[in-house]
């Protein structure tokens, strides 16, 4: 346990308690804490199923294992094997947007080079599995179009009305 003194303009207002600080009322150790049993995709890369965005250019959920794909660093990402551009076609992969090739704090395109902001996948992207809401969703997406449920089009998005 430890006081703390608050003060105001250097006067001792008031000896607080740190557990009555915050929003928590009891200690971290105190609390029996259980971990919920989620498991997430094993399916290779390639043979898993796409879940539906959850809003227009929301970063695709991952739907395959991480599994010997990890770390993922700006040198070695392995994601780029089968999602950079060049490559995504012949081997069925969801190509990575223009936006992941576009320098935001340059403003220019990276040309074939993933910009440097971009390289951590996993940043954005995290991997589904069976994890059931822990509160009710009521939120209902609206996509412009059929195609935004799969693809990203935030460059276009960002110019819209710039023009």
């Amino acid at each position: 346990m430890v006081t703390i003194l608050i003060s105001a303009c250097g006067f001792a207002v008031k000896s607080v308690d740190s557990k009555d600080l915050g929003l928590r009322k009891t200690s971290l150790e105190s609390e029996n804490i259980e971990l919920l049993d989620v498991k997430y995709s094993q399916s290779s890369a390639g043979e898993s199923v796409l879940i539906e965005r959850s809003f227009e250019n929301a970063p695709p959920l991952i739907p395959h294992t991480l599994e010997d794909m990890l770390p993922i660093i700006k040198d070695n990402n392995i994601c780029l094997s089968c999602h950079d551009q060049s490559i995504a076609k012949d081997v069925g992969a969801t190509p990575i947007p223009s936006s992941h090739y576009y320098d935001f704090r340059k403003n220019k395109s990276t040309k074939n080079m993933v910009s440097e902001a971009r390289f951590n996948c996993t940043q954005c992207h995290v991997p589904q599995s069976n994890a059931k809401p822990l509160v009710e969703n009521n939120f209902k997406a609206k996509f412009k179009n059929e195609e935004s449920k799969k693809r990203s089009n935030l460059l276009d998005v960002l110019n819209e009305g710039v023009k």
